[in-house]
């Protein structure tokens, strides 16, 4: 009898098939089929119905537009078809015993939506291919008609006393600490960071609206709306909170339907725009302003502006403009123009000669600033050429309301370089320059900027002539550094010694009584508010400039020399002389 030998109850050969041996194959349940739900029209309906759902939820949330030109459309129309897909095969049961009989039932059930994304597919690639700058490089660089223009005879002067002096950053500190002096809102609101740049009533100044706190700070504020506006004088650097009568419900701040995206979305359904910019009118009333963006190469490419949509604040009330009111400031965005620009520079030559050869190829410098010319705010760029980064060829400026440009040939400083050479000047005191302005200073381009402390504060101010850089001046003060500048211009034999020294705007005498004394320091310098008896305005006098200022006393006779053109209740003076004779 043979050995056999079992490991813990475990026969090997128990596993071998011998002679004679029978296996028994595998039992397969038969797969269970699911059973459709109700008949053919039910199945259709409950599938749109939950298509429809999805669909108005996500539009509701990512509010894209109806329109085939954004991309975001294909996103909205790409899963609509798959829910509907995905719908349809669980309403109609499965159907078929393996791969290729279930690749046949979602393709009987899914047979729409499948052409239907076919169709979109075929629409994308033609309007890709339609806007491909290769094939399309003359279109893109006809973006922005640009005229070429005179600087000095285009670019008037202007007094020291209209310069503007603040960047975003300082109008951020100035907004945030005058909103932190209001017990009644700081707890409640916060400012909105973005402080655009406009001229109201003959004055540059940046405005930004307030936002909720928080989500609950909403929740308890939204019936009154946002009760105010940030208003900041970019040459006085006075920052007022300006209250409204009734409160600000529509905002890029609120939630639901009064939210500024979503009330746009739900008026103008096919329409694309641009980031809405906060703005007022000359009355004061706040607006947001939301320019209308088109695609003019294409279906994707040759983005551009057609009109604005104006929404008030308060109201909710909008209308599209085609030509937007004159008292708008910005239409056109700084990204927009300078995206346009490199589209000129880049191909009005050809797409190949931007790669090869390069002749003539330009692009725009990485900053940018704005300037205030008749009443309308115009962005300044350098413009630079493709294979240097050292020095600049010229400049554009461009209208923000009409696009209108014109393009100055001025071979100088690129803006970076002007802002060493500021910096380097009080390099012992370690202050950074801003951003520089363009200015038009006895003829000459220059650049203007401020110089900043660590505690990022304005110590001084800095002039750079554009096209001989090493010219730079500063001052403590706006008027000291002008006048540094046209002293240092004079000695280069830029201009002549006449115009060394800056104009002064046109004078009138003013004799009284001073019957209110009030201060504030401004850059460092004492401001003396003096009003007479008898008289609404008040005339500021700089205690830098006449020193016999601080020793004025209410009951005083004074005679001030003060600016003849001015408007409003401050008046500059230039002039102090204390009468002997008191009242």
């Amino acid at each position: 009898m043979p050995f056999t030998f079992h490991f813990g109850g475990f026969d090997p050969n128990a596993f071998r098939q011998g002679e004679g041996s029978e296996q028994t194959p595998p039992v397969h349940k038969p797969r269970k089929t699911r059973k459709p739900i109700g008949n053919a029209f039910t199945r259709v309906l409950i599938n749109l119905g939950v298509t429809l759902v999805f669909g108005l939820i996500y539009f509701y949330l990512q509010l894209p537009a109806l329109n085939l030109h954004d991309e975001d459309f294909y996103v909205f129309a790409f899963l609509l078809c798959a829910v509907y897909c995905g719908c349809a095969v669980v309403t109609s049961g499965f159907q078929g015993t393996d791969l290729k009989g279930y690749v046949g039932f979602v393709k009987k059930q899914c047979a729409v939506p499948f052409f239907a994304i076919l169709a979109l597919i075929a629409v994308i690639l033609v309007g890709a291919i339609a806007s491909w700058v290769v094939l399309r490089a003359g279109a893109y660089s006809q973006l922005l008609p640009i005229q070429p223009g005179d600087f000095t005879a285009e670019v008037e002067e202007i007094s020291y006393d209209q310069i503007p002096m603040l960047d975003k950053d300082s109008a951020e500190r100035l907004g945030s600490r005058k909103l932190g002096e209001l017990a009644d809102m700081v707890s409640q609101f916060e400012i909105i960071s973005n402080y655009n740049q406009i001229n109201y009533q003959g004055r540059p100044v940046r405005v930004t609206s307030l936002a909720y706190g928080d989500l609950i700070k909403w929740f308890t504020n939204r019936a009154d709306g946002l009760p105010a506006y940030i208003i900041i004088d970019m040459v006085t650097q006075e920052a007022e909170v300006v209250r409204l009568d009734e409160g600000m419900k529509y905002t890029t701040a609120e939630h639901f339907g009064r939210n500024l995206y979503r009330h746009l979305r739900f008026t103008y359904p096919t329409m694309m725009f641009d980031e809405p910019v906060f703005e007022i009118d000359e009355e004061g009333t706040p607006y947001w302003v939301c320019s209308r963006i088109v695609k003019t190469i294409g279906l994707f490419g040759g983005t551009d502006i057609s009109g604005a949509v104006l929404v008030n604040a308060v109201t909710g009330e909008s209308e599209y403009h085609e030509s937007v009111p004159t008292w708008v400031d910005r239409v056109y965005s700084s990204d927009i123009v300078m995206e346009q620009y490199d589209y000129y520079g880049l191909y009005h030559n050809g797409f190949f000669n931007s790669i090869f050869g390069q002749k003539d190829v330009t692009l725009t410098t990485e900053g940018w600033n704005y300037i205030a010319i008749d009443d309308d705010v115009y962005m300044y760029t350098g413009v630079t050429s493709v294979t240097s980064d050292q020095s600049n060829i010229g400049f554009i400026l461009t209208n923000q309301r009409t696009k209108e440009t014109h393009f100055y040939r001025i071979a100088g400083a690129t803006e970076t370089s002007a802002q060493a050479s500021a910096e380097s000047q009080v390099q012992q005191m370690r202050y950074t320059a801003t951003f520089p302005l363009l200015l038009n200073i006895a003829d000459q381009p220059t650049y203007f900027m401020s110089l900043k402390g660590a505690d990022g504060l304005v110590k001084m101010y800095a002039m750079v002539n554009v096209q001989q850089y090493q010219i730079v001046e500063t001052g403590g003060t706006v008027a000291e550094c002008e006048a540094n500048y046209r002293r240092e211009l004079a000695n280069n034999g830029l201009i002549g010694t006449e115009e060394s020294e800056p104009e002064k705007p046109a004078s009138a005498m003013v004799t009284g009584t001073v019957a209110e004394i009030r201060t504030v320091v401004i850059d460092g310098n004492s401001h003396y508010f003096l009003r007479l008896t008898d008289d609404a305005h008040y005339y500021v006098v700089s205690a830098a400039d006449d020193a016999d200022v601080v020793i004025l006393n209410a009951g005083d006779a004074v005679e001030l020399t003060c600016d003849s053109t001015a408007e409003g209740t401050i008046v500059p003076a230039y002039g102090l002389e204390i009468k002997a004779d008191q009242q």
